[in-house]
């Protein structure tokens, strides 16, 4: 059988194969804790609940919508991101899709040529490198550094800008660090992307988790000439605690954003229903619920930071948002006896039952990202094992 070369040649989502593994111990009778997912612990908040079910019970879910999404949803994302970023954008500068991951396939396969080349700033998210290359072009990755919290400069972009750039991706706060850009970071890489003609990829997911005093900005609102070269990526999985519902959106020029209509109806058609409607009520209804579960997070990542850097060869810089940890393992892999990350993630999952996610998923390979999107017994128990695995490993070595 003959399969395509560029889907052959891929790797398949190495979080969710982490959460993959873990999941089947627990069906063993294993007891796992499992610190893998980007997921919130918390349901759905009540009233979202009851819009879907009543638009079940009068029969507006049971229906196709339009392909790109309702327009009252559609209304409702603009509304919000004015009323929190000062941003305003047309009815047809926005489109709906099936999860924010599946608006950033639909834009690549949008926006890219074969051609061209997309910065990718490292470490980064897992799928943006698979979905660039998907859309047949080229990842350029970007090196960060610890000390600068991982935030890339404009002088690292400018090492790997060529006639062919095109776009950058900058997520903030960021998924796999929890890195929150300030406003003057953004403007020095806005004002770049303008000079550079580059389009400004920003996926906002995480934007209203951040936490102890930081400030996420929009790098849409710093000006009219940085909003006009932005693609705004957002959804309500994260702040909203609506990761199964599926729900994302794209903000951007009308016309990327009238092709990104075309492969939506050519593939997914519309989101469901349901879920719109649910989506509806996150964003026109109370915020109070999300600023509930921002502070459970702020107090896990406040209780369990100490005890993570206090870790055997372990480096890390404080989160400022989202809600990961993204320790340095190096001198712990080489204490401990191992020169592979991901071997050590192995390890730790038979040997001592936690669950975490090798850096190698985020292009590095002496990282591991931990969850904090779980209760705070879990995260003491679990950073308490791995403190009891790198203390064995170290004293067999």
């Amino acid at each position: 059988m003959y399969l395509s070369k560029k889907v052959v040649n891929m790797q398949p989502s190495q979080t969710l194969a982490a959460a993959a593994k873990a999941k089947e111990l627990k069906d063993q009778g294993v007891e796992v804790l499992d610190l893998t997912l980007g997921e919130p612990d918390f349901t759905t908040p009540k009233a979202i609940e009851e819009a879907a079910i009543a638009s079940i019970k009068n029969g507006s879910a049971s229906f196709y919508t339009p392909a790109t999404g309702l327009v009252n949803l559609k209304q409702a994302i603009i509304n919000r991101t004015k009323l929190d970023y000062g941003l305003v954008y047309q009815m047809d500068e926005v489109l709906v899709g099936t999860g924010a991951k599946f608006v950033l396939y639909s834009l690549f396969q949008a926006l890219l040529n074969p051609s061209d080349e997309v910065l990718v700033p490292e470490p980064y998210w897992v799928s943006y490198v698979a979905q660039i290359e998907l859309a047949e072009a080229k990842a350029v990755v970007v090196k960060t550094k610890l000390e600068n919290q991982y935030k890339v400069t404009v002088d690292e972009l400018n090492q790997q800008l060529s006639r062919k750039t095109k776009a950058l991706v900058l997520n903030t706060p960021t998924n796999p660090t929890g890195s929150v850009y300030t406003r003057q970071e953004l403007e020095s890489i806005g004002e770049w992307a303008v000079k550079n003609n580059i389009y400004l990829i920003a996926d906002d997911i995480y934007a209203k988790l951040v936490y102890n005093g930081n400030v996420f900005t929009s790098i849409a609102s710093i000006s009219k000439e940085i909003k006009e070269q932005s693609i705004v990526i957002n959804g309500v999985s994260k702040a909203y605690s609506m990761t199964g519902w599926r729900i994302g959106y794209v903000l951007g020029n009308q016309k990327l954003i009238q092709q990104m209509a075309k492969i939506v109806s050519q593939s997914t058609s519309n989101p469901a229903a349901v879920s719109q409607y649910a989506a509806i009520e996150a964003l026109n209804g109370s915020q109070a619920d999300v600023e509930i579960m921002r502070q459970a997070f702020e107090e896990r990542l406040n209780q369990t930071y100490p005890l993570l850097s206090q870790l055997p060869g372990v480096k890390i810089e404080k989160p400022a948002g989202a809600f990961y940890f993204f320790p340095d393992i190096s001198e712990c892999l080489s204490i401990c006896g191992y020169e592979d990350v991901s071997e050590w993630v192995s390890d730790l999952l038979i040997e001592e039952h936690v669950a975490v996610v090798s850096g190698r998923a985020f292009g590095t390979d002496h990282h591991i990202r931990l969850s904090y999107a779980t209760d705070i017994e879990t995260l003491t128990e679990a950073i308490d094992r791995i403190g009891n695995f790198i203390d064995r490993k170290r004293n067999l070595k």
